[in-house]
Formats: C-alpha cells, structure tokens, sequence
C-alpha cells in the first residue's frame, strides 16, 4: 500500500511538471523564471523572490541555470499583493480603455538571478539584442515593480540605467538607491534606510540603551545601513559593545562556523541589545544558534526581518527574549484577504507560484515526513503548511482556505498596494485618461521624452514615465502619498513587538516614528518584556546614568566612564552630562550640586538663640551693677562697704558696664563703626576696670608689707590712685588711637571657602591684628601685676583686705583670655561669639569676686566685735592690753585722709608667741593727721607689737 501511495505521488508531481510551460527563450518552469503572466494594454513587471535561495552557488562553475529552493511564503503573498492590485484597477475602470498586464519573476532572492529575470522581462521576441542605442527599442514591460532586497535592487538598477526601465521597490531601504546619479531609474513607496538607523538610535535613546552589539550582513544593504547607523548613533550617545559581519549567501561554506563565532561574541558581551541588520534567513540561523545554547537578549530588528513570518513561527521563538524593530507603514485590506481566500490565476494568464503554493499545502505527500524523504520533497519549515485533509482531497489545485490570511500578516503588502497605484496614478496622467477613454499613446517606450518650454525659450527634456512618478501625489485609503526629491516615500515607521503567544510570536504595533520631527510616538504605554523580571525595562549600559549633579569621565569610550562629582562653584543640572556647568556671578555650590544659589550671610543675628542668650546676660550684667550701685549707695556707710571704698567701686562699675555695652555692639550685622566702637569700648572700659583693682592691690602691697623705710618713702610717693588711674587708662586709650589710625578695625573681606555657601559678615581687627593683640596684651599685663600684688599679701586676713578677690578674679580672667586666644585664631567664623563670651565671663568674674560678697556683708548687716575675733585668730585675750598712741606731730598722710580705719585696715605682722600675757598691742590711728606707722617716737612698751589702722 506505501509503494502505491509513494507511486501516485511521484505521478502527481510529474504530471505537474509536465503541465508547466516550458519555453521562455529555452528555460524550462521547473524551476520557474517568469512564472505568472497576464496579457494587457501596459505590461508591468514584478520581480520578488518565491524562493529563498539559490541552491549549491558555490559549485557552479557553468553558465547554466539557477536552481532554487525554500519556498518563501510571505514574499509569495506580497507578489500576489501587486497582482490583485492590477486586477482591482482593471476591475474598477481606474484607466478607461486601458487594460494592465503583468510578468512576474523569481529571483529567489539573489542578485545574479534577478538579472537574468530582468533579461527575460524585457527581452523583444524571445530575445535581448546587445545595441549600442537602445533609443529605438520599445521594451514590452514599462515599469518593473522589485527587488525584496536592496542588495538585488542596486545590481537591477545599474542594468535598468542601461534601457532606462524605471524600477520601483516596496522593500529596498538601502540610503545609496537615493543617490540618483547613480541610480536614476530607481524609486521607492518607503523611506530610506537613514530614517530608519535614526529610528533605531532614536528607540535606543527612549529605552536608555547605550551599549549595543550589531550584527549585519555582508552585501550593500548590510554595510550601508550599518555605516548609517554608526553616524546616528554616536549621535545619540549609543555606542558599540561588539560589531560582527555576516556572509550574506546562504550556503556559503563558513556560515555555520562564523555564526557560532558570532553566538559566542554576542554570549561573552556585556551588552543585553543587539541590532540585527540582516535577510530572515540569516536572522533564522542565528536565532537556532541562540535557542540551542539558551540564550536571551533584547533583539532589535532592521526593516528586513522586523515583521518575518516565518522568524515568529521558528520553534522555541519564545526563549530568545524579546524583539523589537520597526515596519513600514502597513494596512489590512479585506478584498485582498478575500483574494488570498480564493487563489486563481488572472483570467486569460497563469501563475505557476500559485500552483506551487497549492502543490505543498494540499498535495498528499506523506514520503516527505519519512525519515528520508525524497530530493524534490520541499524543507520541514515547508511541511508546516502542510494541510491536515491534504490526502483526503481529490483536486488539490481546486482547493482554497485561509490559511495565507491566518498564517501571515496581511498588512505587510501596503507599501506594495501603494506601488501599483502610484504606476496607475502616473499612467493614467501619462495617457491623457478622463472618465471615459484615454487619449495618449499606448505603447510608448518608458524613455520616451517630453520637450518643455521655460522663460526665456530654454527646452528641457524630461524622462516621461519617471517624471510622471516623481511629481505624482495621489490618495488612497484616506492617506495622500507623494515621491520627495529621491524618489523616496517619507511617510514614517511603525515601532512593533514581538509579543510571546503560546509556542509563537505575534506582532503588536505599540508606536510610531516620524519622519518630519525624527520623535518616537508610543501608543502603548506598558509592554510585556519578556527578558526582565517584574516586567521592567531591559538594560544595557556600560556605566549607569551620571545623576544630576556630577558628570561623566569617560574611560575608554564615550559610554564607558565613571561618574565624578561636580567641585564647588560648579554644578550639573541634568543626567549624563560631560562638563560641569560654572556657577554665574553671586552664586555658588557646594561639591555635588544640581544648582547654584546665593550664599546666605552669617553673623550674630538679633533673633538667633545665641546671640539672644548673650545678649540677655549683658542686659542682666548692667541690670547687676545698677542693682549693686544703688546697694552701694544705699549702705555707704557701712563697714563692708567702707571697706570696697564706695568711690573707687563705682568707677569700676562704670568700666564693667562699658564692657558690657560692647558685648551689645557685637550683635547685629557688623559695620565699619561698629566694629571700631566695640573694640574701643571694650578696651577702655576693662581697662578702667583694671586700673581700679591695680590700685587696691598696690594699696595692700604698700601698707602690708615690710620694707625699709627709705623704700617705703618712695614707695609711698608712687601711690597716687587718681594719676594711677588715669595715667593707665590714657595709655591705653592711646593704644587704640595708634590701633585706628594705622590698622583700624573694619569688615572682613575674606572670601568665604569653597567648601561653605555661607558667607561671614564680620569684623577684621585689622590688617596685620597688631593693635588687637597689643590692645589685650596691656589689659592682661595689668591684670598680671594685679595677681603678682595680690599674691604677696595673701595671707593678710580677708577681713582687712581683698586680695583673695583679686587672685581669684584676675586668675579667671588671665585663664579666659588665654583660652580665647588659640579659639580666636583657629576658628576665625566664631571669632565674635568667642570674644563676647569671653568678655562676659571675665566681667561678671570681677562683679562676683569684688561686689557680690560686699553687698552679701552689706545686707547681712554690721559684724560685732572684729577686733575681738581678730586678737583671738592672733592667740590674744580678750583683756589684752591696747595702748593707742597718737603721734599729732606725724602728719605725712593728712592728704589721704581717705584711708580711715575702716578703709585702710591690715594688719602689717602678726604678733609674737612668746610670753603673750606680758605683750602689749599698738594701735595706732590717724583720722586727720599723717601716720607713719613705723615711726621710733612711739611709746616704749615691753615685747610689743603694732598694729596701725
């Protein structure tokens, strides 16, 4: 039974092949040349591949014919597109009188063939006589419509430059067809390649890749459109991770070894796009390569594969991740689906490619899916199209169905629609039709010229039928279509997807690109990536994107770098930015900005915490001193006061209150006044301060202390407290006179740092700081002979003196200014808030060391017997004894009767131990008259010792 089955096959085929005509200038339709015809009026040519390849190339070494194989179906359905254009038109009456005919030829898409094709289509009686003029000839086929590949359409152009045929392709994108010195036949219903390697750097830009691979085929397609592409993508900031070529034949023998090579590089790069500018076919073997080794990439698709049928139905499709590409422009036509529905030949014509067609689909052939199955048995991707009824049909080329529609994507025939009107469009301008006839001549030669006449009696010659084509601007489908000055259409691409189906892929349109405004246009805003998790966008970057704020240093190419931040004064307001931008004039940024801005101010503002903190606490110090002077005052007469001398106590008052003023003058922002004026005040008012204490404590080192008397004389003669302290105040009133007029204090002009965006307003207490340092360095001078004097009478008993304040007091002061200093120099933005600080703390240490306990004794109330507590500190009895000898001849201190026995008591020695009931006590005092307290005219008393108040 398997015998008759394989017989009646063999008899099918061989009865098919017997049907077929054989003689178009002696090539037989076994392998078919021009193998679809239809007589008419003007005969247009189509010249598209039915077949894929041409097989064994490598091994032809004779002028013989070509043999081709791998059926192609969708270049099938778009040769069958055109023809059912000629019939709608014929049908319609579109040229009134004027029938249109067709010749259809097989490439198979390679060049060579398509030339041989070309010979039969405008052969002249079976032949093609070589002339040297072809003027004279008038070819039957007028305009050819082809190639499928750019690579086929620059070999026929250069032919049809020869015969002046005019050539219009639907599918040859390739950017050197435009050149029409080169290529003057040549037109197009679609852009040139140049729009579409912007569109794909463009689509590469959206999705924020800028480190590709490509992958391009070796023929004038390929280079030209990757040369193309190289110029738009330096552009638009993409570089090239990897660039590889591919042979474009076939069967050429290191095919397979340079796409595993190509597989490898594309597995080993860091780069998830690739650009794939290849045929289908080649596309086809690269991708089993990819499902073999299980590898995922984003994919970009060039115009020659982005919308392949037979790629989206390739088993295990759906593992090579995801593809994008862009189309042309397309649009479903349901009379041409209605068409695919019910093949048949033209009436009065043939079409062996139909027959063929019908041939795989509903033949019984069940040898073919044998393990070894016969030579004329067609490839296993053939054998998918096979219908399941095939062996159960009687008249398998009676047979119809839809397959063609379901199978392939229809729309991808427009631009083919599209070529067909633009011939019958120029035609029926070409031959004078009106609605009911058409008045030109029929067969005209398609070089036939046109004289046209300018200004000035200029002829110009014109190419008729391409003059027609080029100036042609017509309507269809509510779409108006025009040539530009290439011959080129500009109507734009369509940004697809290969969305995953079940085992296949699916097209889905999801955007546009537009030709006038070179922008992509999304129609659809979430996509279904298939090579990313959670359905995110894919990456391909050689380094992140820079953020705002630094730049990009670049390593080795210009996608390869490193993201440096912007230094100060500089900024970057964008991502992926080269150079930072400079901050414009009263601006400024700090390290990593996006933006400048201007410097804020800093200064001891009225409102801020710690200039308000200060400022409450010089308020409250002069609060203090008015509430101790009006003590003072109040209680003048008391010992502890007498004691503080009231007089020499409120002129200490008065510097302690300057001083606190000053502290005032530093809050607020500083001026040129101001910061002379706190200086000043500071200086004059410490002082002030100082020289009082200076003059207490020398008043102790004078009358307390042992000298001789010639040293005591001279000592005596120094002690003038009002010269004291005036002469000690001028002098430093004189230091800050010198300090203004040669190094006066003013605003700090320093530049702030680079690394602040604050600016310090504030003093500068002068150019070299020598004033400033002298100024402090007399005050802590005076406050060091203040300690020294002090210091050498303290074991006096506090109840006659104060030299234990002073210590104290000018200890606290001596240690916060020697802290100041380091603080002051190494931390010149605090440098104010640490001089009222410090001012601060050293005054309320005078107010709470010389006032404070006075007015504490003041308020307590008088102390009872001193004197009595005094002795009995000393070891003396109560009853001791006390001769008080008042010498009236002695009147040297008569002028400081000042010094009373409240004010001047000290106790000048301490009494003697031995036989303390036998010891007398001088006292000796002096309300009006001069004392000399160690004067020898005292009265003699046995083992006594003085005491003088």
């Amino acid at each position: 039974m398997q015998k008759c089955t394989v017989f009646s096959s063999l008899l099918s085929a061989l009865i098919l092949l017997t049907c077929i005509p054989t003689a178009v200038h002696g090539c037989d339709f076994a392998q078919p040349a021009c193998g679809a015809a239809a007589d008419g009026d003007v005969i247009i040519g189509i010249m598209l591949p039915c077949h894929q390849k041409v097989t064994a190339l490598h091994e032809r070494v004779k002028p013989e014919r070509f043999h081709c194989s791998d059926f192609d179906l969708e270049s099938f359905m778009l040769s069958l597109a055109i023809i059912h254009e000629i019939e709608e038109i014929n049908a319609a009456g579109f040229l009134p009188g004027v029938r249109l005919g067709y010749l259809m030829c097989d490439t198979c898409s390679y060049a060579s063939k398509a030339l041989q094709t070309v010979e039969h289509m405008l052969a002249v009686n079976t032949s093609l006589t070589v002339k040297c003029d072809y003027t004279n000839s008038i070819p039957t086929v007028k305009i050819i419509l082809g190639g499928l590949y750019s690579e086929v359409s620059i070999a026929v152009a250069r032919l049809l430059n020869v015969f002046m045929v005019p050539l219009l392709s639907s599918t040859s994108s390739s950017p050197e067809l435009s050149d029409k010195t080169r290529y003057p036949v040549f037109m197009r219903t679609i852009p040139s390649d140049i729009h579409q390697t912007k569109a794909l750097a463009k689509m590469m830009l959206h999705f924020d890749w800028n480190w590709v691979g490509i992958v391009y085929g070796d023929d004038d397609y390929g280079r030209a459109a990757f040369q193309s592409f190289l110029w738009d993508a330096e552009e638009n900031g993409v570089c090239l991770a990897f660039q590889e070529v591919l042979p474009h034949y076939l069967d050429h023998l290191e095919r397979e070894h340079r796409i595993r090579q190509i597989a490898q590089q594309i597995r080993s790069s860091s780069a998830q796009v690739v650009v794939l500018i290849l045929r289908a076919e080649l596309v086809n073997a690269l991708f089993q390569e990819m499902i073999r080794t299980n590898t995922s990439r984003t994919w970009v698709a060039s115009d020659s594969w982005s919308s392949s049928w037979s790629l989206a139905q390739m088993d295990g499709i759906n593992t090579v991740g995801d593809i994008l590409g862009f189309t042309f422009i397309a649009g479903k036509s349901e009379s041409f689906d209605n068409y695919l529905k019910n093949l048949a030949a033209t009436p009065g014509g043939h079409n062996l490619f139909i027959e063929k067609y019908k041939h795989i689909r509903f033949n019984c052939t069940p040898e073919c899916f044998s393990n070894t199955p016969l030579p004329y048995c067609p490839s296993n991707d053939l054998l998918k199209i096979k219908s399941g009824d095939a062996c159960n049909i009687t008249h398998p080329q009676e047979q119809h169905d839809d397959y063609l529609v379901k199978s392939l994507d229809t729309s991808k025939a427009f631009p083919h629609r599209i070529a067909v009107w633009a011939v019958a469009n120029a035609l029926k301008k070409l031959l004078k039709c009106n609605n009911s006839s058409c008045s030109g001549e029929i067969n005209f030669p398609p070089w036939k010229v046109r004289m046209d006449i300018y200004k000035c009696g200029i002829l110009s010659l014109v190419l008729q039928l391409l003059q027609e084509l080029k100036n042609i601007e017509f309507q269809l489908e509510d779409q108006i279509f025009s040539f530009d000055e290439n011959g080129d259409f500009v109507n734009g691409y369509d940004l697809v997807m290969w969305e995953e189906g079940s085992q296949h892929r699916r097209l889905r349109r999801i955007g546009k690109y537009h030709i006038s405004n070179g922008q992509i246009e999304l129609l659809v805003k979430h996509f279904n990536w298939i090579s990313t998790v959670n359905n995110t966008t894919p990456r391909s970057r050689c380094s992140e994107s820079c953020a705002p704020g630094s730049v990009k240093k670049i390593l080795n190419v210009s996608c390869c770098y490193n993201c440096t931040l912007c230094v100060e004064g500089t900024y970057s307001d964008d991502w992926d930015l080269h150079v930072c931008k400079k901050c414009p004039n009263g601006t400024w940024s700090l390290k990593g900005w996006t933006e400048c801005g201007p410097r804020w101010e800093s200064f001891l503002r009225w409102r801020d915490p710690h200039p308000i903190s200060m400022l409450a606490a010089a308020v409250f110090g002069i609060l203090l001193l008015f509430v101790v002077f009006v003590i003072f005052l109040v209680h003048r007469d008391s010992a502890p006061m007498k004691k503080a001398e009231v007089r020499l106590s409120c002129v200490m008052m008065v510097g302690l209150a300057v001083s606190f003023a000053s502290v005032i003058c530093l809050m607020g922002r500083p001026s040129v006044h101001l910061c002379q004026a706190r200086q000043v005040m500071y200086a004059m008012g410490f002082t002030l301060c100082v020289s009082c204490i200076l003059v207490k404590s020398y008043r102790t080192f004078l009358v307390f202390l042992p000298f001789s008397q010639i040293t005591h004389r001279q000592l005596h003669k120094l002690y003038k407290p009002p010269v004291i302290i005036l002469v000690i105040t001028s002098l430093q009133g004189i230091i800050c006179l010198l300090w203004l007029l040669f190094d006066s204090p003013d605003i700090d002009d320093t530049p702030p740092s680079p690394q602040s965006m604050v600016r310090l307003v504030q003093c500068s207490e002068g150019a070299t700081f020598i004033g400033f340092g002298v100024m402090l360095s007399y005050i802590a001078l005076l406050a060091l002979v203040c300690f020294l004097l002090a210091f050498k009478g303290r074991k006096v008993p506090q109840e006659f003196s104060e030299t234990g304040y002073i210590i104290f007091s000018m200890l606290m002061y001596l240690f916060v200014w020697v802290c100041f200093i380091p603080v002051y120099i190494t931390h010149g933005e605090k440098r104010t808030p640490v001089q009222a600080s410090a001012i601060l703390v050293s005054t309320y240490g005078i107010i709470f060391c010389h006032f404070v306990p006075r007015c504490y004794r003041a308020l307590r109330g008088p102390e009872t017997d001193v004197f009595e507590r005094i002795l009995r500190r000393c070891g003396l009895e109560s009853d001791t004894e006390i001769n008080i000898d008042i010498h009236a001849r002695n009147t040297a201190f008569k002028r400081y009767d000042r010094f009373s026995v409240t004010s001047t008591t000290t106790i000048l020695s301490s009494l003697e131990t031995e036989n303390p009931s036998d010891s007398e006590v001088v006292v000796k005092t002096d309300f009006d008259e001069k004392i000399h307290p160690f004067s020898r005219e005292t009265n003699a008393i046995r083992r006594r010792r003085s005491i003088s108040f």
